[in-house]
C-alpha cells in the first residue's frame, strides 16, 4: 500500500485506460448498492465472540457467510 501512495500523480501510466467522452456519460447510471434489511437472529456467544475476533466487520462476515452458503446449496 505504501508503494501505491507513493507514487505521484506524474508517474501514472493511463494509456491503456479508454477516455470518456460524452456519449459514454449519457449512458451512465448510477447504481447504487441494495440497502439489507436489519432481521434479530439469536446465535451462540461463542460464535459472536469468535467471528468478532477476527476484526472488524463481523456482521459483514456474518453476511458473507451464509451468503456462500446459499449459493453452494441453490436447487440446481
Amino acid at each position: 500500500m505504501k508503494q501505491i501512495e507513493s507514487i505521484s500523480e506524474k508517474e501514472i501510466d493511463y494509456s491503456d485506460i479508454p477516455e470518456t467522452d460524452e456519449a459514454f456519460w449519457a449512458k451512465a447510471e448510477l447504481r447504487l448498492p441494495q440497502t439489507k434489511k436489519g432481521v434479530y437472529l439469536r446465535l451462540d456467544p461463542d460464535l459472536i465472540d469468535w467471528l468478532k475476533r477476527q476484526g472488524p466487520g463481523y456482521q459483514t462476515r456474518i453476511n458473507a457467510i451464509l451468503r456462500s452458503y446459499m449459493e453452494t446449496h441453490e436447487p440446481r
